[in-house]
């Protein structure tokens, strides 16, 4: 039977990347720097507004997947696309790097592929305009038993859960990991998706072995403003928690075990996957038995690189930059 080091779930995206300025998205009525929920027919309308734009296949877990296969790591993508010629594009991506995409392309789909309006802006901020399209309806048919139980790390992407039909794709790969011996975690994904399903990440930060989000995502899910509290609250809960703070130092914990990584401060040229590549680097060092500060260093490592160029994958071999730091 294939086995994969680490497999995610999560929304097949294709990322629309073209560069804006502060008064262009401020015309089209776009929120700066966060991820927003778009309808189809606005979702038109930002494609055919966007200039010298760049096509590329995203997803938050699908980044991180493709991060980890930069590293030579066996990976495995769940997610749904159409049969149309931006579904047929993501999944040739995904094969093309090493990752298999383990469902094929949906025939006669009613819905197109998911994509991602991302709009960068000259300071490096993203403004993400997503329109989910056939990647929410992602559900646990789409979750084969022989692929979730052979990852032996499965990385869940916090967002399907805004979808009753991901929540349950969601749901039953975990179950099927663990059951055969395997390990998963969630990404919380944002803030608002913290605040959604408060209820539901709560309870998975005490059944999950691990949990990545930055500072505004933890104090959103115990809706407090003390983020010492929050850690210090999901520590008594998870096995491992992971904490990112724009820029600032990375807390990680593993029950009495706390690493602090400091970070060097860059400017981003598009910050789009940064959240995506830290959490690469540190599974690559979760997965291959690292300790924390290191698993740390590599995600800061992971991040720096893909801040540094337009795009959410590695553009250069992270094992080399892993070796120049002395992590490897």
């Amino acid at each position: 039977m294939t086995t994969y080091k680490v497999g995610g779930i999560g929304n097949a995206v294709v990322d629309v990347l073209a560069e804006a300025d502060d008064s262009f998205l401020d015309l089209m009525g776009i929120e700066k720097g966060i991820m927003q929920l778009v309808e189809r027919n606005r979702g038109e309308m930002l494609y055919g507004a966007m200039e010298n734009r760049v096509q590329k296949a995203g997803g938050s877990v699908a980044n991180t997947l493709a991060g980890l296969g930069n590293l030579g790591l066996s990976t495995a993508f769940i997610g749904r696309v159409n049969d149309d010629a931006l579904g047929r594009f993501y999944a040739a991506e995904t094969e093309a790097i090493g990752c298999a995409f383990v469902n094929p392309p949906v025939k006669n789909g009613e819905l197109p592929t998911c994509r991602s309006m991302i709009f960068v802006s000259p300071d490096g901020e993203r403004s993400m305009n997503t329109y989910l399209g056939i990647s929410a309806e992602l559900g646990p048919g789409d979750v084969a038993d022989d692929v979730a139980e052979a990852c032996e790390f499965l990385f869940l992407e916090g967002y399907l859960y805004d979808k009753p039909k991901g929540k349950q794709a969601f749901e039953r790969a975990s179950k099927l990991c663990r059951g055969a011996g395997g390990k998963a975690g969630i990404a919380l994904s944002d803030p608002f998706c913290a605040t959604r399903h408060r209820a539901d990440f709560q309870r998975l930060v005490r059944e999950l072995d691990f949990v990545i989000g930055n500072q505004h995502e933890w104090m959103a899910l115990y809706d407090t403003d003390d983020l010492g509290g929050a850690l210090e609250r999901a520590a008594e809960e998870c096995k491992i928690v992971v904490c990112t703070r724009s820029g600032s130092d990375v807390v990680l914990i593993e029950g009495d075990s706390e690493a602090v990584v400091p970070v060097n401060r860059v400017t981003p040229v598009d910050a789009t996957g940064a959240g995506d590549q830290f959490a690469c680097g540190f599974l690559y060092g979760l997965v291959t038995g690292r300790d924390l500060e290191t698993s740390g260093r590599m995600g800061c490592v992971a991040a720096a690189e893909v801040i540094s160029h337009i795009g959410p994958r590695p553009a250069v071999p992270l094992l080399d930059l892993f070796e120049t730091e002395g992590l490897v």
